[in-house]
This record gives C-alpha cells, sequence and structure tokens, in this order.
C-alpha cells in the first residue's frame, strides 16, 4: 500500500510522490521525534520537543529522561503501527542522534532508524 512521502513533493511524473509502508513509518518516527509541541496548529501536543534538547547537559539522568519522552511521544502518536524496543539518544557537540528499534504492529522483522540533527 502507498502512502504520501514525507516531505511532501511532487514526483518525475507531475504527481505526488508516494512511498512504500516501511519508509512511511519511518518518516513519521522521524516528524515525531523534531516536531516541536506547539508547531503545530490542529494538534499542539503534537511531537517530541528533541530539538530544545540538544545543549542540555550530558549527564546520565538527562539521557534516560529524553529516553523515556522519546519513548513516550512515539507511543502516544505512533502505538498503532509501531512497538518501539528500544530508544537510544546521544549528543556530540551540537549534533543529536536518535536510535530507534521497533516493530511494524502489521508484522516483519525488527527494525532500526538512527536520526540526526544538528542545532
Amino acid at each position: 500500500m502507498s502512502q504520501i512521502s514525507f516531505p511532501m513533493r511532487v514526483d518525475v511524473r507531475r504527481r505526488i510522490a508516494v512511498t512504500d509502508e516501511e519508509t512511511h513509518v519511518r518518516q513519521m518516527i522521524e516528524q515525531v521525534l523534531f516536531t516541536s509541541p506547539g508547531e503545530r496548529v490542529n494538534r499542539p501536543d503534537f511531537g517530541a520537543a528533541l530539538m530544545q534538547l540538544v545543549f542540555a547537559p550530558a549527564a546520565p539522568e538527562v539521557a534516560a529522561a529524553v529516553e523515556m519522552t522519546v519513548q513516550g511521544a512515539l507511543q502516544t502518536w505512533l502505538g498503532d503501527r509501531i512497538r518501539v524496543e528500544t530508544v537510544q539518544v546521544e549528543t556530540e557537540g551540537s549534533t543529536l542522534r536518535v536510535t530507534v528499534q521497533y516493530r511494524l504492529r502489521t508484522g516483519g522483522a525488527a527494525q532500526q532508524a538512527t536520526f540526526e540533527r544538528e542545532a
């Protein structure tokens, strides 16, 4: 089943670009991770607000809290599509790296996706 690609764009056939289910889910995870609450007008509580944490102190307690925040946001917004197995958050300078291991609820093998953003 095809899904609209993110970010939305026009493909070479001049139609809305589409993608497969696995890629679409990965794109949705990225949207949840890097959207700050308040960015979406009709869903003000959507997102995990990770970019606000890039300059947080690199303490184990902060990392644990961030991982729990990410896991909670993914469960809230994508819990009907994926089962999150692990979340790992790392900061290196101004770069934030998040690795999520998950399974599609429709079945399939474990998948891992890593996302990076610079502040």
